[in-house]
């Protein structure tokens, strides 16, 4: 046993414990006294002690009531508990084992026999604990969303967690397999050095991962893996845990994607009018007049493209409060809306059709949020049409008895099946011309997502079955204010 272990004496009569003191005063322990019962739990509760030597006679709180309230904490419940009394009758012990006691001594007891069973019942109380410690361990450890493996100096598994074996995709069983042979069943392993230093040297330099890439039904998965190995006692093996980081990752590369895309998009039409500017203020002097209105015409251009992308990125920043401001829409003011949108962006094309019955449901959007989500998908039609001349319809219907469903049909391009996966996310475009530059950030369809999700609706784009074009569905709940 290493370390001294922690010993309470709880007994009123001060020669009680004064004796106790010295007859243990030579012996590997920490004494820690209390004059009463209340006192006791006092103290247990501040020291944890391994054991309690513990005097039945006490005025106020007995012996047993202090016996029961720390069986009863579960602080203090593995605590072995030592009852010392004057009384030797069978009842008295019947009571002291029913409160919870481990062990007798009748007074006046035998200093050798207080010793030894001292000594015995201090590692019995350090056993409960550690066997308490072992249980709470092994139901997290079993419960956890991480998964932990075991591996021996030779690479083979030991141990593995139900997560562990899940993520090997081996629910059932995967003990005595090799480590890293069972690991390149399923994933890649990267950086492939770290993971060559690994299985040498049983440590990870750098953050290491297991990848199972993108396929056109599913994101990447991502695990990153470290270990606790102790380098003294190559028995114990290496503790290997594999934490789910794919949520992480995929926020990681759309920051950086998102960044890359601000960065060039602002980044061209700057271009376009650093350009312009500068051949102006060079050459102005000695160009004709169509030519310098030519480079205006430029500059002015990336001027309009320029304040079109800082829109959409402001826009985007701030979709949170839209619809959260407490106005409300009825249905009554759809066609309105659209009229007005529409003809601010020249859609000539465009027919809307209203269920009966609907006019005086509201929706849980503000007026500037259904602007917002209609600007962005009528844009769309246009932006990506072939010739900008779309033909739109819009149509609101019931949706069982709780949602409206409103529906957008274009006659534009069709997308891609990856495209159509990743169409909500602020990082895709519908199309891009062959420099990789297309109007519009992409930012659109995922500010239309953020707006229809955060009031507990649906968003859902497919391309046509009776013609080229798409297809935008939105769920929105209706929302009652009786």
């Amino acid at each position: 046993m290493t370390g001294s272990s922690k010993v309470l004496i709880i007994d009123d009569e001060p020669i009680a414990r004064e004796s106790l003191d010295a007859l243990l005063a030579g012996e590997d322990y920490q004494l820690f006294f209390a004059a009463a019962g209340i006192e006791g739990l006092a103290v247990a509760a501040a020291v944890k002690p391994d054991a309690i030597l513990l005097d039945v006679m006490m005025p106020g709180v007995d012996g047993f009531e202090v016996c029961r309230r720390l069986r009863a904490d579960p602080e203090l419940e593995q605590i072995a508990i030592i009852m010392i009394t004057a009384l030797d009758d069978r009842s008295s012990r019947l009571a002291g084992l029913r409160a919870g006691a481990d062990e007798f001594l009748s007074k006046p007891f035998d200093s050798v026999e207080l010793k030894t069973r001292l000594q015995t019942i201090t590692h019995l109380g350090r056993y409960r604990r550690l066997l308490a410690e072992r249980t709470r361990i092994e139901w997290m450890v079993e419960h956890s969303e991480d998964g932990f493996v075991i591996v021996d100096a030779s690479g083979i598994i030991r141990f593995a967690n139900p997560r562990g074996r899940n993520y090997l995709n081996q629910p059932e069983e995967v003990v005595g397999q090799h480590f890293l042979a069972a690991l390149r069943q399923c994933f890649r392993l990267e950086p492939a050095e770290a993971w060559n230093h690994w299985e040498v040297a049983g440590e990870f330099k750098v953050p290491c991962f297991l990848v199972q890439p993108e396929t056109l039904t599913a994101r990447a998965f991502w695990l990153q893996v470290d270990t606790l190995s102790d380098p003294h006692d190559d028995e114990l093996g290496r503790i290997v845990r594999m934490r789910d980081v794919s949520s992480q990752m995929g926020n990681y590369q759309d920051m950086r994607r998102f960044h890359t895309t601000v960065v060039h998009k602002l980044r061209t039409p700057l271009v376009a009018m650093y350009g312009s500017f500068m051949l102006l203020d060079t050459y102005g002097a000695e160009m004709p007049f169509s030519e310098i209105q030519e480079f205006v015409h430029t500059a002015l251009h990336g001027i309009e493209r320029l304040k079109s992308e800082i829109d959409d990125i402001l826009q985007y920043i701030n979709v949170p409060v839209l619809a959260l401001s407490g106005e409300t829409i009825m249905i009554s003011s759809f066609q309105a809306h659209v009229t007005s949108l529409s003809t601010q962006m020249g859609l000539a094309q465009i027919t809307v059709s209203i269920a009966d019955g609907l006019e005086d449901l509201l929706m849980p959007l503000t007026p500037q949020a259904l602007d917002t989500i209609l600007w962005e998908l009528l844009e769309n039609s246009v932006k990506f049409h072939p010739t900008k001349t779309p033909h739109v319809a819009v149509t609101v219907r019931p949706q069982g008895d709780h949602a409206l469903c409103i529906q957008i049909l274009d006659d534009g391009v069709s997308l891609s099946s990856d495209q159509l996966r990743s169409v909500w996310t602020p990082y895709i475009q519908g199309e891009k011309y062959f420099t990789g530059e297309a109007p519009g950030m992409g930012l659109g369809l995922a500010l239309v997502a953020t707006l229809v999700w955060q009031v507990g609706g649906e968003a859902h784009l497919v391309n046509r079955v009776d013609h080229s074009g798409v297809e935008v569905t939105l769920i929105l709940p209706i929302l009652d204010l009786s």
